[in-house]
């Protein structure tokens, strides 16, 4: 620790520390543009110059390191005077068009200027003007208002990990632009937005929308992915106008994810359900709750009267509220039927029963700053999980080494120190390779379940490599990704990769696909515990009399969507709560129940650390939509169903989680327990390899019209390596018929060495290939 005096205070700072930071610690601002705690040091508006005890001339507070002994002065008359003139030069060349600039209001430069700014300008010369650039669908630049801070172009190459952004020329010639004809396209680029500190970059979706002074703001948990970032939703007039980052260091830092940021846009689109709806003779007509409520408990009563309890069935959506998720198994149950699951990606169900406690991520994600080594399992990483792939691309800049094992590799903008792409079938092998290197490399005694697998296979040079990284850290973890906890051998993985983390001393964790990943199973939305029954796969297979579908697209959230159109189709009665109309389901649902959104209802999500993270509504209901769990309530009152009396939000969560309202740890555990384990006999053609790409996530999503404009949402393509291509007789560019048991998909070819060999990666979620049925198995492709 070093002693230093700023402004007559007398403080101690760790050795290494920067004027900025030291006089943070004690409260004295230092005016600044260009510096960022997240990102390197620039120096390069001069805004914080300082005085110092000593030196010829004042000092950038951002880039000076603090001495011991050191007398700083930060707004002494010559700081003072300093920063006067930076300002000054600042405003030379800047617009006077406030009034019209979406960062009025928030605008540093504004609120500096009134400050450090003269009362009129002195310089009589003509200003330059520097044209706009385009950057994509989500950010809007106004150019000659830049002041050169390059905040942007350190993100992009630091955090974002790709270098999208930079400045060419020089003195005040100097611009910002991204390369030649390219437009900023990582799923963390709306984050410039907010590292701006004048109005060159806003938001396109927002622009002209609001002013910052007329809408309220309000805090939210994001729905989508699994770390549940933290929001400020702007309001006006009861509308959402704007999605902001609120501070969270332990989870979203200070950034967002382009998903959490811009899906708000699709919240209020033409085919918004605002009332309920029910199919009379083959036509759809509006109606009034308690019509529509009457419907569905005489159609559920009846059902279960005539054919049983076990031929009622619900599916949810993992993006549903804890409080909704628990109000859904309760109704289902309270029936009499154990038929209730929330994994509608899943193919594998083999762990059911067998699992130990709710599957999550091993560790707080705040600690994976600490890691040394990281194997990550089936997992299209950086769009998946973009926040904790930010962190993780930090962690390697400080000498995490990192391993990966998928059927596909996109760029993670990170270096992955050993890379394995085999085909889906041959995953388990993969893993159990590993496994059995490590045993030989350091003597360890393998669990006997794995022993028959893991003799069955031999050590490879790239298993080797695997296991040597891993056995040389002290701060290890494994996690399995969406594709693995998806995979048609999800459960042999799971088991598989906590071997290799108890093998090698490391801590074993499921990132998980979405905002109640944990959730669904802390809130007993699955098909085993007390009442059993079937679970997703189950219900599609055999079909049910009954359907209700919580806050799900079939055709776009099932693993299986045609499979899922037979079953509805030929059900008695599907019941949807949902959002929003959908046009699919128009042709085989009953009834559509409005309900809320995230903004519009209050509850709870877990994220994949087991943090309970609750929210509050921001805005009214549009039209007579509800709340999910005040609908799911009193269905079960109308029902008949004892135990639905609760008053509030926070009365169900407390039924779930107790008074505390957090989750009991005990409840977490990866743990899987089975007798012998096995691997699956290998296909002989083709084998689909499906993501689910970043905006085509969840229902939500896939209606905000920015984000699908942007890159990440483009139509999916056949995606394969040059031996695959020369296999199937095509080449990059052909358009070809992609052919399951199920139907087919028309779709361009892309040549992509990332995907293993065998393998066609076609992604699923979207409307040119849900016909495909199955996101697995075997395909065959064939030119047109």
């Amino acid at each position: 620790m070093l002693e230093i005096e700023i402004d007559g205070k007398q403080l101690q700072v760790a050795d290494g520390s920067t004027v900025m930071e030291a006089a943070a610690t004690v409260g004295a601002y230092v005016p600044h543009f260009c510096y960022h705690k997240k990102l390197s040091i620039a120096a390069n508006c001069r805004m914080c110059l300082v005085q110092v005890e000593k030196a010829p001339k004042p000092l950038p507070a951002c880039a000076t390191p603090v001495t011991n002994g050191m007398k700083v002065w930060t707004h002494s008359e010559q700081a003072v005077k300093a920063q006067k003139g930076v300002m000054e030069f600042l405003l030379i060349n800047h617009p006077l068009d406030c009034p019209v600039c979406d960062q009025g209001g928030e605008c540093q430069l504004q609120d500096l200027s009134v400050g450090y700014g003269g009362a009129q300008s002195r310089y009589e010369e003509e200003k330059r003007v520097v044209g706009n650039k385009n950057l994509g669908p989500l950010v809007s630049t106004d150019m000659t208002r830049c002041i050169n801070c390059t905040r942007c172009v350190r993100f992009t190459t630091e955090i974002a990990g790709l270098m999208e952004l930079g400045q060419a020329f020089r003195g005040e010639h100097a611009e910002i632009m991204p390369f030649v004809e390219k437009t900023v396209d990582s799923e963390l680029s709306g984050n410039i937005i907010d590292l701006c500190p004048v109005g060159a970059l806003t938001s396109k979706p927002f622009r002209f929308a609001a002013r910052a002074w007329e809408m309220s703001r309000r805090k939210s948990i994001s729905p989508h992915d699994s770390l549940g970032s933290n929001l400020i939703v702007q309001v006006k007039h009861d509308v959402v106008k704007r999605v902001l980052p609120l501070e969270n260091e332990a989870v979203n830092e200070c950034w967002l994810s382009d998903k959490d940021r811009f899906s708000y846009e699709g919240l209020n689109g033409d085919d918004r359900l605002t009332r309920p709806m029910v199919k009379q003779g083959g036509s759809w007509i509006e109606t009034d709750w308690q019509t529509a409520m009457d419907y569905v408990v005489r159609g559920l009563k009846g059902i279960r009267s005539e054919h049983g309890a076990e031929s009622i069935g619900a599916l949810a959506s993992p993006h549903s509220t804890l409080e909704e998720l628990f109000l859904l198994q309760s109704v289902v149950r309270g029936l009499g039927s154990g038929n209730v699951d929330f994994r509608l990606r899943q193919s594998d169900f083999s762990a059911d029963g067998r699992l130990k406690g709710a599957p999550w991520l091993g560790m707080p994600v705040a600690d994976i700053a600490g890691l040394d080594r990281l194997f990550v399992v089936g997992s299209f990483f950086r769009k998946d999980h973009p926040l904790v792939a930010q962190r993780v691309r930090q962690a390697v800049k400080k000498g995490l080494k990192v391993s990966a094992l998928n059927p596909a590799f996109d760029d993670w903008q990170f270096a992955v120190q050993n890379q394995v792409c085999v085909a889906p079938s041959e995953m388990s092998a993969a893993l159990a390779k590993v496994a059995k290197a490590l045993v030989e490399q350091a003597g360890a005694t393998l669990g006997p379940e794995f022993q028959a697998v893991v003799d069955s296979v031999q050590v490879d040079d790239a298993a080797l490599a695997i296991a040597r990284s891993l056995g040389s850290g002290r701060r290890v973890a494994v996690w399995i990704g969406n594709y693995a906890v998806q995979h048609q051998d999800g459960a042999s993985l799971h088991a598989l990769a906590a071997e290799v983390a108890r093998l090698c001393g490391g801590r074993f964790g499921v990132l998980g696909e979405a905002a109640n990943s944990v959730g669904g199973y802390v809130a007993g939305a699955v098909p085993f515990g007390e009442v059993s029954g079937k679970n997703a796969s189950e219900m599609l297979a055999s079909p049910l009399k009954a359907y209700m579908l919580l806050g799900l697209e079939p055709e776009f959230d099932l693993r299986d969507a045609v499979g899922a159109q037979k079953a509805f189709g030929a059900a008695e009665m599907v019941v949807m709560l949902t959002p929003f109309k959908q046009q699919h389901a128009l042709e085989y649902a009953d009834v559509m129940l409005p309900v809320s959104p995230f903004t519009e209802t209050g509850g709870a999500f877990v994220n994949c650390e087991g943090r309970v993270q609750s929210f509050h509504p921001v805005v009214k209901n549009a039209g007579d939509s509800r709340p999910g769990w005040k609908v799911l309530r009193v269905l079960g009152e109308a029902l008949g169903l004892s135990g639905f009396g609760y008053e509030n939000v926070e009365s169900v969560r407390a039924q779930v989680l107790g008074a505390a309202g957090s989750l009991d740890s005990s409840r977490l555990d990866n743990g899987l327990a089975f007798d012998q384990l096995s691997l699956a006999a290998k296909p002989q053609g083709l084998q689909r390899v499906a993501d689910i790409p970043i905006h085509f996530a969840d229902p939500l999503v896939r209606r905000s019209a920015p984000l699908q404009a942007a890159k990440d949402s483009e139509q999916p393509q056949a995606r394969m390596c040059a031996a695959t291509l020369k296999a199937v007789g095509c080449g990059a560019g052909d358009r070809v018929i992609v052919r399951s048991a199920s139907g087919t998909a028309t779709v361009s070819v892309v040549e992509d060495e990332g995907v293993a060999e065998g393998c066609v990666r076609l992604a699923g979620a979207h409307s040119s290939t849900w016909g495909l049925g199955s996101l697995g198995g075997e395909v065959s492709v064939e030119r047109i």
